[in-house]
């Protein structure tokens, strides 16, 4: 059974994107580019570890611009070449991210749905969250292009 995903713990963006699913999931497999782009605005990232399989865990520290620094912690769930990835956030706040990758001609639609534990940790990293993804996807979409 399908349970239908509650507005109130959940956050969803799309993107169409002028990359082919392969260029958008070598963009995450490869920690090099993913720390180019993972994160908001001015951000920088420092991979301690990163174990791109299902089960691996993903270790880094997010560095502001303002200089703090911001541990995460994930756990690659599922990951479906060129086609899915679920990685699970197990640092507070807590949610499972899923990133889903379709062909549309010669782009690709991302679809990016984020699941948090419950309501309360949803609307209290919304605020942030929501406009950090879209400056995220932002980033990700310059160094898409730049390797065109």
């Amino acid at each position: 059974m399908t349970r239908t995903p509650d507005p109130e713990t959940t956050m969803r963006t799309e993107r169409l994107l002028s990359a082919s699913p392969r260029e958008i999931f070598a963009a995450f497999e490869r920690p090099d580019v993913l720390a180019r782009w993972w994160g908001p605005n001015g951000f920088t990232n420092t991979f301690k570890q990163f174990e791109f399989k299902p089960g691996g865990r993903w270790v880094f520290t997010m560095h502001g611009p303002d200089g703090a620094n911001f541990a995460n912690e994930n756990i690659f769930r599922a990951i479906e070449p060129d086609r899915r990835l679920v990685i699970e956030h197990t640092t507070q706040p807590r949610f499972v991210l899923t990133v889903t990758l379709t062909p549309r001609g010669d782009r690709t639609h991302l679809d990016w749905f984020g699941e948090f534990e419950d309501a309360d940790t949803a609307a209290k990293v919304r605020p942030i969250a929501a406009p950090g993804t879209e400056q995220l996807l932002d980033r990700l979409q310059a160094v898409l292009a730049a390797k065109a």
